[in-house]
């Protein structure tokens, strides 16, 4: 039987905020981003403004902006530290992550490990990180980020945004990853690049994603070295959630592991100890609509049935002068739902009815 669904879709909406009563007379219900106080460098081109930064220039770390995750469980990679809170401090302007070879709870060598979960949290935003790498055989630090609440499940269904990884046995050569339910490196599937940037452990360089729905690019001294995107016209074997679920919260980590899965994957050399992870600056910043939207976006066409995803439909994007954040879904005439990308998968649709 022939099997019919019909959705209207009345309009994208293109706003990172609700409209409220109070702002009938600011364009499309918007007030402009206003850049935190404590950011070296408040805005960026293309409207990008300063939400979130630490620029390490306190006497200590800041704990009203960072966790430190205590723990000597490896990671979930094998990893060899124990995370202590003691292995971080602030030393002239930098944040100083240091792996030291001494045993502690158990583990031989100990490092630290800081996460701005429920303290910075950010959904589409522009990370901006100053760091120098560690050096020797055994070190992995890394750069990365994972959701606030695992709103698809635990990892790595709700996705993991490596932007910058590093392992001391390549010296080097830098990496940014993605891993999500259906790509993920224990499946052999996850999706990354990799990039050679001389004087990593002697010089700093910026490392950046910029997350867009559907989209995020890195860069790696201002160079793009990687892009992870989703199209539902060629992803239509899975939810976009399985493949691409980076529309939730997510925060930001800094740690320095030792050994592991990959880090260990030469083994460790015991003469570098101690070694350090320092980073510069974090920024994050994200896109002042209010200020940049100057046209509505375009109708969405060409709406179709994916192939493979029960009741999942979905649609050409919409063009519009800044992006579009987000899709009203109507079916039968009756708002549904929204989508950040131009597929949806609806239940309780009735077939020949609906």
């Amino acid at each position: 039987m022939k099997k019919t669904m019909i959705l209207l879709i009345i309009c994208a909406l293109f706003t990172l905020q609700a409209c409220k009563d109070d702002d009938t007379d600011v364009p499309n219900g918007l007030r402009p981003i206003e850049a935190v106080n404590d950011c070296d460098v408040p805005t960026l081109d293309d409207g990008w403004v300063c939400v979130w930064a630490d620029e390490f220039e306190g006497e200590s770390v800041d704990e009203d902006k960072w966790t430190f995750e205590i723990d000597g469980q490896g990671g979930g990679n094998n990893e060899l530290q124990y995370y202590r809170k003691e292995n971080a401090e602030i030393v002239d302007g930098k944040l100083v992550i240091t792996a030291r070879k001494e045993a502690y709870g158990g583990r031989d060598y100990t490092s630290a490990r800081l996460i701005t979960r429920y303290k910075g949290d950010w959904r589409y935003a522009r990370i901006v990180v100053s760091a120098k790498m560690p050096s020797g055989r055994g070190t992995w630090p890394a750069i990365w980020m994972l959701p606030t609440m695992n709103v698809y499940g635990s990892w790595p269904n709700s996705g993991e945004l490596d932007i910058m990884e590093y392992v001391g046995y390549e010296p080097d050569v830098v990496h940014t990853t993605i891993h999500t339910r259906k790509f993920n490196h224990t499946l052999g599937t996850q999706i990354g690049t990799s990039m050679e940037l001389p004087g990593v452990e002697s010089n700093f360089y910026e490392y950046e994603a910029i997350w867009k729905p559907g989209n995020i690019t890195t860069y790696a001294d201002n160079e793009q070295y990687g892009e992870f995107s989703y199209q539902a016209a060629f992803n239509q074997d899975v939810d976009y959630d399985a493949a691409f679920p980076f529309d939730q919260l997510q925060f930001l980590i800094l740690n320095l592991a030792i050994g592991g899965n990959w880090g260990g994957a030469q083994g460790v050399d015991d003469s570098i100890f101690p070694t350090s992870f320092e980073i510069d600056y974090v920024r994050i910043y994200q896109l002042d609509y209010a200020t940049l939207d100057k046209e509505p976006p375009s109708t969405p066409e060409n709406i179709s049935i994916a192939r493979d995803l029960q009741n999942s439909i979905f649609w050409s994007p919409s063009e519009d002068d800044i992006g579009v954040e987000r899709y009203a879904i109507y079916v039968d005439g009756a708002f549904k739902t929204y989508s950040d990308l131009n597929q949806i998968r609806l239940n309780g649709l009735e077939a020949g009815r609906t």
